[in-house]
């Protein structure tokens, strides 16, 4: 993490002929926000004082109190590699305040700080790593995405075969000139889809990082012609692009999931928290799985999880411990895809997770078995439920979670489930080419 000064930046963006700051901010569902200014008014906006019609972003604020202050976070300070060598342009990561100068509480930075501090209260930090794919695809003549692409290339497949790795190589290296480390980057299983790991951090620099890296890796694929889609089921047929949150609690500088006493080496802290992820994770799909699209991933056949269960030996569970060795024990969630809001997803998780450290909440036993090769009345036995099934059901689920509901604050919760419903109603609405081929020359 960098630790700027005000004076820091200042100089920064006269020594390197900085023309344009960006002061970023992140909308309720996920969607970065900026106003841009010139450096005459760096020093206003150090000073706290920009501000931005609220009422012009879905979710934020009535036309009443529309009027909202940007607070840069002066250690967000980054210069983009990819702009001019002059007139550069730099960016600032804001928090959002009311015109009382008290935080806005449906702003996702605010909601995820919360979390960080009920933890920090319970004598933890929060690591988070995410493992973001997307799919590269053509543009059509006007430069709008398509879902085309000519590659066949597969897992772990390299070039020719791999017809995006100079793209992928281009987001790594710019990525890398940000100061992200990168742990790996790859082809995913299907044609065009792609993976690049950068390493963990804590919670809010990692929200703050997935908000950027998906920034880079769009800019950088125009640059190649192409489209970076973080949605996440974008064809039928294939796997679609999840975004799996690796997660660990730390207490006085050591991992607190580990105890080399336990059978699985797993402490009593990461049993709570995967069962707290568990009691909750029905209405958690509501924030990390916010798209009717994203319930097209969450089906049999394609490797995302389906059913509620956990694993230290097998991949197939919605929750898996995938390092037993070392210091490197953490809990994986692989529901989550990369539509998600960053800033709610790891917030609803952790909250789920220190809930079940506070409350001692026990998971069910775990289900090393292929998940997928039990048969439904097998599954039923041993007590395992799915997740839900479409928007409308995760929504149904966050109405009753009223856990889940706080973490995120009524204001919030109210205003996602009212647009979410809304967005599900829409898509109920439509009559698709699948309808009209299946029953318009048989009916």
């Amino acid at each position: 993490m960098n630790h700027y000064t005000r004076e820091d930046i200042i100089r920064l963006v006269e020594e390197e002929d900085v023309g344009f700051i960006r002061l970023q901010f992140t909308d309720i569902f996920g969607t970065f926000k900026n106003v841009a200014i010139t450096p005459a008014q760096l020093e206003k906006a150090l000073n706290n004082q920009c501000m931005f019609d609220g009422s012009s972003i879905e979710g934020f604020a009535r036309i009443e109190d529309s009027d909202m202050y940007l607070y840069p976070d002066l250690n967000t300070f980054e210069i983009f590699p990819w702009k001019p060598q002059q007139g550069k342009a730099a960016r600032l990561i804001c928090d959002i305040y009311k015109t009382d100068r008290t935080p806005f509480k449906s702003d996702p930075r605010y909601v995820l700080k919360k979390v960080i501090k009920e933890a920090e209260d319970m004598g933890y930090t929060l690591d988070v790593g995410p493992e973001c794919e997307f799919f590269l695809f053509h543009t059509d003549d006007d430069g709008l995405p398509t879902t085309i692409s000519h590659e066949q290339a597969g897992y772990f497949d390299l070039s020719p075969l791999d017809l995006g790795e100079n793209a992928r190589r281009d987001m790594v290296m710019t990525l890398e000139e940000m100061g992200f480390i990168i742990e790996s980057s790859h082809h995913e299983i299907a044609p065009a889809q792609h993976e690049i790991d950068f390493r963990y951090d804590e919670a809010l620099t990692t929200a703050d990082n997935i908000m950027t890296f998906k920034l880079v890796v769009k800019t950088a694929a125009k640059r190649h012609g192409l489209h970076a889609a973080f949605m996440p089921k974008p064809k039928y047929g294939i796997s679609g692009s999840g975004m799996h949150i690796n997660m660990s609690l730390n207490k006085n500088g050591e991992n607190a999931f580990i105890d080399k006493s336990d059978e699985r080496g797993l402490s009593r802290e990461a049993y709570y928290f995967i069962g707290g992820i568990i009691r909750h994770i029905k209405a958690i799909s509501f924030i990390t799985n916010p798209l009717v699209n994203s319930y097209k991933r969450l089906v049999p056949g394609y490797g995302a999880p389906v059913y509620i269960a956990w694993s230290a030996k097998n991949r197939t569970p919605l929750i898996r411990v995938p390092s037993l060795n070392g210091s490197s024990v953490r809990v994986e969630l692989r529901s989550p895809d990369p539509s998600a809001n960053p800033y709610l997803a790891i917030a609803v998780c952790f909250a789920a997770g220190l809930e079940g450290v506070k409350n001692k909440i026990l998971p069910p036993d775990s289900v090393d078995l292929n998940i997928y090769e039990m048969t439904e009345g097998e599954r039923r036995e041993a007590g395992i439920e799915r997740l839900p099934g479409s928007l409308l059901e995760a929504a149904r689920e966050f109405e009753k979670d009223k856990f889940i509901q706080h973490v995120l604050g009524a204001d919030l919760s109210e205003k996602y489930i009212r647009a979410k419903t809304k967005e599900y109603a829409d898509y109920r609405g439509q009559v698709t080419d699948w309808e009209l081929s299946k029953y318009l020359h048989v009916i």
